[in-house]
């Protein structure tokens, strides 16, 4: 079984997510239709929780940068977290939290 640390270092995020699409689907398949997917193995139901850990990672990485490009470009904290969905307290907190990491 790979670890999200193997994963992360073999894929890019599109990779991963591609690779986390394909195991999804067959698992929707196998769902619906037993007879004509067989289910995913453990080792693949593992890997495709691996490569979740991984998307979340990489997607997360992105967002960080993008936070920075954004305040860089001068962007308010009240704007970025509008961006985001979020207050701007949560933005900042967010984005601290990840910088101390």
């Amino acid at each position: 079984m790979s670890t999200p640390d193997e994963l992360e270092q073999r894929h890019t995020l599109t990779t991963a997510t591609n690779r986390y699409d394909i195991l999804r689907m067959r698992d929707a398949l196998a769902a619906m239709d037993p007879d004509e997917e067989p289910a995913l193995s453990a080792d693949e139901m593992l890997e495709m929780l691996a490569l979740s850990e991984v998307i979340i990672r990489k997607a997360g990485y992105g967002r960080q940068t993008m936070i920075r490009s954004a305040r860089a470009a001068g962007a308010s904290w009240t704007r970025i977290g509008a961006a985001l969905g979020t207050t701007k307290q949560a933005a900042w907190e967010s984005h601290q939290r990840w910088a101390a990491d």
